[in-house]
């Protein structure tokens, strides 16, 4: 890429956002779009746009977003979205605090050394003289201005130190303020028991009540036994299937009567494949028809369920979140494979097939999926790889010869050679999410927020291997291929040599994604019109018209990896080519203001984990640290400098700080703490009310009967008037 292609990129991406930000502005004013832009206020019952929306300053947003507390984010999107917050701030000041010192000291050593212009490693080969001069390929082997790039190395690895210890200890306290709530969480009281044993002569919910009032006698509240609710799943869906339809029918209806005849006419469907064939009914009676018979049969399976397919786990209350918590991180059982017992999560997080898993099918399971996505990267690589070095015009038309005569238009050659790679790249990387997400469930994973967790674990992993590692080692192997081929010895120097040839890739990349990725955010075109179509064409109910604005959350699973890929880029370039640190300062800046507004005013958390997402943010971002300081160790024994066993330390250094964070707050984060649990509650719990937030969907009765759960939830051991 030349210095007119990178500058196109460059501006043309400008230009998009500001674009977007303007049509954002205009859009959001408008009072039927209220519930693309406000969504979570609006289904917290307050007013969209204060002040009114015609009134309002366009860009009034900035100044709400950055003058908004941590306490007004935690009130509106939850601890786990402040606890984001908390990592991209802690990334932007790494990014800010390195940038303070490596762009005013670095850039004069590098512009200032001209000795080996005519030889030095480049940072776009051989066509970016611009920036070649700024980074440190222009530096002489052996040269003392290299003494400037290790302290520079040394106090980008300090910085990250001092901030990620502040962040850890700052967040550790907001979990604790969350769990010290007097608010009554249902989960607080609850604990989670799998690999319950067989035991005759008891029923399974005997079992567990006898076991745990033997232990507990005091705070042993109820047990729920987990059964397997496949079938009774798919009636309770089939019949809500229904009743949507149902209600979608009685609006036509009633609309046909304002719009044509008095009377009105009934709608119509045909009963075959897809409505496509078949006998036509009135669909009101037919679907009033469905319900009726589904109502009984769903009744039956229940009973059928709760009664003959129960699981080996379950679900135990206690009337003491100091009891819960001490029993969630207690050895139950002589065996660890028995009676094994964690806190429970959020009734909405729990994923009841998952629960039976015995444990050493989970431990199996686990390293099943480990393998799969250990072949998942290598493979992965391959197709990224060759898409890094593909995608570049020179390697395009020695591929693709009959293109030359296309690409010559110099104005369409700048445009591909600005976006062609790195739109590739994106597209590509967007089909690996939901595979990585299934492959999580599949250990055995008892909750959807610890399925995230692992989904973006292994996403980070994937995106750095393959995207940062893959385009560097793709990009570099395919351009000196026969260099190699004569002198294989040489791959080593060849690749620590050609790592700043794609500084201006992972510029553009980054330039791209926080302009049009940003811009896109913000201004929410693709869900406005999907909104508007559904409004238009699809949603008759009022139901149906709330599912096509409500928004999900922020999507934990691929944005802090996305995030995590980015600070790694802009860290391992950011003393090579210290330019990439202004991009990446815009990106985590950006990120924080617009992400801010979204989850003030947008996205509306699907579950909540009080921070537990931490610890792996912090572990991920000591990983790029590590691959930072490995790639300048590397890097610097090209430059064959003698001092390059000074940054032996610093891996060991980075190894050490993690473990001592990990020692330190860890444990708060996995387990709650006694003296956390034990702060006093606002009102005294109803626990009929805890326990029946955890019965699934498909198994509540419409008759409010708690006789039919008799077989498989156990009745409280003492119904005093103390529970309100």
């Amino acid at each position: 890429m030349d210095f007119i292609s990178f500058l196109t990129s460059l501006g043309t991406s400008c230009v998009i956002f500001v674009i977007l930000m303007l049509l954002f502005a205009w859009l959001s004013k408008k009072p039927g779009n209220a519930v693309v832009y406000y969504p979570n206020r609006i289904l917290k019952g307050l007013d969209p746009v204060n002040g009114g929306s015609r009134t309002r300053n366009p860009f009034a947003w900035i100044h709400e977003a950055m003058t908004a507390s941590e306490q007004d984010v935690i009130s509106m999107s939850g601890l786990d979205t402040a606890v984001y917050f908390v990592f991209m701030g802690t990334v932007l000041g790494i990014l800010v605090l390195s940038g303070i010192v490596l762009l005013p000291v670095l850039l004069p050593v590098s512009a200032t050394d001209v000795s080996v212009m005519k030889t030095a490693a480049t940072t776009s080969n051989g066509t970016f003289n611009k920036f070649d001069k700024l980074s440190m390929g222009n530096i002489t082997p052996k040269s003392s201005r290299l003494w400037g790039f290790l302290l520079a190395t040394y106090w980008v690895s300090f910085v990250t130190y001092y901030l990620l210890w502040k962040a850890y200890k700052h967040v550790s306290g907001l979990r604790a303020d969350a769990l010290m709530s007097p608010e009554v969480k249902p989960e607080q009281f609850a604990i989670l028991v799998r690999d319950i044993p067989g035991f005759k002569g008891q029923t399974r919910k005997e079992q567990v009540d006898s076991y745990f009032r033997a232990i507990y006698p005091e705070k042993f509240y109820r047990s729920m036994v987990v059964t397997d609710n496949k079938v009774v799943n798919k009636i309770w869906k089939e019949l809500e299937g229904y009743k949507k339809k149902l209600a979608r029918a009685e609006a036509i209806y009633a609309k046909s009567k304002t719009t044509g005849k008095p009377e009105g006419v009934k709608p119509t469907n045909k009963t075959g494949f897809l409505g496509l064939c078949g006998a036509k009914v009135d669909s009101i009676e037919y679907y009033s028809g469905k319900i009726h018979e589904l109502i009984p049969k769903l009744e039956s399976e229940q009973k059928v369920t709760l009664r003959e397919k129960q699981q080996d786990a379950a679900l135990v209350f206690f009337t003491s979140r100091v009891t819960a918590a001490a029993a969630a991180q207690s050895l139950h059982a002589q065996m660890v494979d028995k009676w094994t017992v964690t806190d429970a999560p959020e009734p909405r997080q729990l994923i009841w097939t998952n629960l039976k898993i015995k444990l050493f099918q989970r431990i199996l399971r686990q390293y099943v999926v480990y393998f799969i996505v250990a072949l998942t990267i290598f493979f992965y690589m391959i197709p990224i790889g060759l898409i890094s070095a593909l995608t570049t015009l020179d390697n395009l038309k020695k591929l693709l010869p009959f293109i030359k005569p296309i690409v010559k238009m110099k104005a369409l050659k700048t445009l591909l050679e600005a976006y062609l790679p790195q739109l590739a790249l994106i597209i590509f990387l967007a089909l690996l999410p939901k595979f990585l997400f299934f492959l999580s469930k599949a250990e055995g994973i008892p909750s959807v927020s610890h399925v995230v967790r692992a989904a973006s674990g292994k996403y980070f992993y994937f995106t750095v291997l393959n995207v940062f590692i893959g385009v560097t080692v793709g990009g570099t192997l395919f351009t000196t291929f026969k260099t190699i081929q004569n002198r294989p010895k040489s791959v080593v120097d060849i690749l620590a040599n050609g790592l700043p040839s794609n500084a201006t890739f992972f510029l553009t990349f980054v330039a791209l994604k926080f302009f049009v990725g940003y811009g896109l955010e913000l201004s929410r075109i693709v869900p406005l019109i999907i909104y508007h179509l559904k409004r238009k064409y699809l949603c008759k109910t009022e139901a149906e018209l709330k599912e096509a604005w409500t928004p999900g959350d922020l999507g934990y699973a691929t944005r802090v990896p996305g995030d995590m890929l980015i600070f790694t880029i802009v860290l391992c370039y950011s003393v090579i080519a210290p330019l990439i640190l202004p991009f990446g300062v815009v990106y985590f800046g950006l990120g924080w203001l617009i992400l801010r507004n979204q989850a003030l005013k947008v996205y509306v958390p699907c579950y909540e984990s009080y921070g537990r997402m931490w610890p792996h943010m912090h572990k991920r971002v000591l990983a790029a640290l590590i691959l930072y300081q490995v790639t300048m160790f590397g890097y610097f024994g090209t430059k064959k400098f003698y001092g390059v066993p000074l940054l032996l330390p610093l891996p060991i250094l980075s190894l050490l700080f993690g473990y001592v964070c990990s020692q330190k707050f860890y444990r708060f984060f996995q387990d709650t703490a006694l003296e956390v649990a034990s702060h006093e509650l606002k009102e005294i719990p109803n626990m009929d009310q805890v326990f029946r937030s955890f019965i699934p969907p498909s198994l509540r009765s419409e008759k409010n009967d708690d006789d039919q759960f008799e077989d498989a939830l156990s009745q409280s051991v003492s119904r005093t008037g103390s529970f309100v």
